[in-house]
């Protein structure tokens, strides 16, 4: 199965989706938060008339996990260039994300002016890299679905530094869309792991994309920093540039520290 068959969404009711949470998208049980706000963006994206999502905030409720859900939308307002959706996900028995987004036309007319005041982090190609395989534990199962590829300074996790740097695309080398995104921005590991502090679940509270693009094909080339490690919470900081060094999606989120 594809990303797209896995996150695929369908019509159930006025303003109302199902969808089903494949099995193989899991950290320890639990569906990748990435994973998760592709899903409800597709819904928010059929409810703007088939419109990409710009930018998008999701707030994790539960935890996810394989089997169906139903998706909530309500177009908050429709305008000439941007049309704006909130959406619940909820499974059987609780809600599992809220998500609020901003969706425009795929050809949209933008000023086409650019200033850009960073590159694309320095990596060896991708066959340098270290490959991340899928175990039960660490590396979770999710990385039987993604290709991720950390920087050799960065795998070890011995560096202090609360930074990941890696190449990413799907398993299948399947095209990457805007949805696609949503996982890639999701999916390195958490950087408080590289920086010698506790370690255990990192759970995320909150995820928010911008996206700038859609990338050319081939291998995205990310970095994730941290800089802010208090008050029982951290923040990760991406930057996912494309084939073309072009920076196709930026995310901030925010986790809790482990206890």
């Amino acid at each position: 199965m594809t990303f797209a068959d896995d996150s695929l969404v369908r019509l159930v009711s006025t303003d109302r989706f199902s969808a089903t949470i494949a099995p193989g998208w899991d950290i320890m049980g639990n569906a990748n938060g990435g994973y998760l706000l592709a899903i409800a963006a597709r819904a928010g994206s059929e409810a703007a008339g088939g419109r990409i999502p710009v930018s998008i905030t999701a707030h994790f409720l539960a935890p996810g996990r394989p089997g169906p859900v139903s998706i909530d939308t309500r177009v908050e307002k429709k305008g000439r260039r941007f049309t704006t959706v909130s959406a619940t996900m909820a499974d059987e028995s609780r809600p599992v994300l809220a998500m609020l987004g901003s969706f425009a036309d795929r050809d949209a007319d933008l000023n086409p002016a650019s200033r850009i005041e960073a590159t694309p982090p320095e990596m060896p190609p991708p066959e340098d890299c270290v490959l991340l395989e899928p175990t039960e534990t660490f590396p979770p199962p999710f990385m039987g679905k993604v290709e991720l590829r950390l920087h050799p300074e960065d795998a070890e996790m011995t560096s202090g530094i609360p930074r990941f740097r890696g190449w990413f695309r799907l398993r299948n080398q399947e095209a990457i869309d805007s949805f696609g995104l949503l996982v890639a921005v999701d999916a390195f590991p958490p950087t408080i792991f590289a920086a010698q502090m506790p370690v255990g679940w990192t759970p995320t509270l909150e995820l928010t994309a911008h996206l700038r693009g859609i990338p050319e094909p081939g291998w995205l080339r990310c970095e994730f920093t941290t800089r802010f490690i208090s008050g029982g919470y951290l923040e990760e900081d991406g930057e996912i540039w494309d084939s073309s060094d072009r920076l196709v999606a930026q995310s901030r989120q925010l986790a809790l520290l482990p206890k």
